[in-house]
């Protein structure tokens, strides 16, 4: 079971910076809570979502992106290995 809390999150932002993308926390008009500036490898999520929707919009995001493991370091890697199996597991059930 994935966890809702400020480390998870912080996790993910130190998996995306790896991945050399800047993860910044803005208001604006989102309509899914989030944009992407691809050319800039940028994510600007909603500052008024609290942390599980920070984590949802940062996982939304990670699931559209094909991630190079190696590229990770060990943390990161096992982490998104994890996130991988809870997702897999997830679909399962469904």
């Amino acid at each position: 079971m994935f966890k809702y809390t400020r480390h998870s999150l912080k996790k993910l932002e130190t998996l995306l910076e790896e991945l050399e993308y800047t993860v910044r926390y803005e208001k604006g008009n989102f309509n899914s809570g989030y944009c992407i500036v691809e050319n800039r490898k940028v994510a600007v999520i909603n500052k008024f979502y609290d942390t599980e929707g920070r984590i949802n919009c940062l996982l939304d995001i990670l699931s559209n992106m094909e991630v190079p493991v190696e590229r990770l370091s060990e943390p990161s890697a096992r982490f998104f290995k994890k996130l991988n199996e809870l997702t897999v597991s997830g679909e399962e059930e469904e």
